[in-house]
């Protein structure tokens, strides 16, 4: 694996330094998917690492993609399959990620935790929109950063960044900045637990409706037992659900934000469709009607977790540390503190 990873990057090196000036218009697509490929192995690698396996897959990645760009720069002549991973893959990946939303399980045990969810929700976006226009922090990053610490971090951003027309740039800061972030709260929240007098399902519930993604809900319940957790993993499937319904309504808003300003129209993300798709399917055919081996539908995560990581690589490619230092300060400010007043209601409401 080590040979293959080595093989592409240095046929991405060779076509970003002009070598390859004479391949067809094909290969050099299929070389940058190629080099997206081989980011997205090295940050898997990363991930495994003692510290990094706290910061996540996706983030790892970036990193990775963000220090390349910054000491080599953006290999232009790869740029077709660069996007295609950063943009036809990042919504394959949301497609499949459908698959992992069991909206059984949340029409039938979930629904009064919906109401909770629906108010993170909210007030995450309202909260983090309102600081950042008070401290002048960059509007569209404070608002993927709102959106995500609501539902589902990384996912919701890359799910409702075609949407908003952002830009690959903020997507990946985004991402990035949810994951570090989102990181630190959960391994805060471990801290913490003996300290905020709450029950196992209490404590579990606390986790699910206030921590950004899913893997930093399980790495903060997973300690106050198995109650804890699954009771945690439900009231976060159900802002994962949530993010449905919120996608049509900023797909709404987008239109008639376009239709005022400038009379032009956005098109419709089709993806949520198959993401909808998905989420009946596994919810109520596999494994139901049609029997899927459990570790199959392992398979399927992994496939899925690793091509949003091949996705999220295209997108780090495009991050300016120069950028990341003048645009990302204050809406990361604006997002750490919305995170902060979401704990803390969220606790005092139990």
């Amino acid at each position: 694996m080590t040979t293959q990873t080595e093989d592409t990057l240095t046929l991405a090196t060779a076509s970003s330094n002009g070598t390859a000036a004479q391949a067809s218009p094909f290969r050099l697509k299929l070389a940058g998917i190629g080099f997206t490929f081989a980011i997205a192995l090295m940050g898997y690698g990363l991930y495994r690492l003692p510290g990094f396996d706290h910061v996540g897959q996706l983030a790892s990645a970036i990193i990775i993609a963000v220090v390349y760009r910054q000491l080599w720069g953006y290999p232009e002549s790869l740029r077709a399959g660069i996007q295609f991973s950063a943009k036809r893959l990042l919504r394959l990946a949301i497609i499949l990620f459908g698959l992992k939303l069991n909206m059984d399980v949340i029409f039938h045990q979930g629904l009064g935790l919906l109401v909770r969810d629906a108010g993170t929700i909210t007030f995450s976006i309202l909260m983090t929109l309102l600081i950042a226009k008070l401290i002048k922090a960059d509007q569209s990053l404070s608002l993927l950063l709102g959106i995500g610490t609501g539902v589902c971090g990384a996912a919701a951003v890359a799910a409702v960044s075609p949407i908003l027309n952002a830009k690959e740039e903020d997507t990946a800061l985004g991402v990035g900045i949810i994951a570090l972030l989102g990181t630190v709260f959960a391994v805060g929240y471990t801290i913490i637990r003996p300290f905020v007098h709450l029950t196992g399902i209490q404590y579990g519930i606390w986790s699910g409706i206030s921590l950004h993604e899913i893997a930093h809900v399980a790495l903060a319940a997973a300690p106050a037992g198995q109650d804890a957790l699954a009771i945690a993993l439900l009231a976060k499937l159900g802002r994962v659900f949530l993010l449905i319904p919120l996608s049509f309504i900023l797909m709404y808003w987008m239109k008639r934000k376009n239709n005022i300003q400038t009379g032009s129209k956005i098109d419709f993300p089709w993806f949520l469709i198959g993401f909808i798709v998905m989420s009946f399917l596994g919810s109520y055919v596999l494994g139901k009607s049609v029997v899927v081996p459990p570790n199959a539908m392992d398979g399927v995560s992994t496939l899925t977790t690793f091509i949003l990581t091949m996705a999220m690589v295209g997108l780090g490619l495009n991050v300016s540390l120069n950028d990341l230092r003048t645009k990302a300060l204050r809406p990361l400010a604006a997002m750490t503190v919305t995170s902060l007043l979401l704990s803390l209601l969220t606790w005092l409401s139990l």
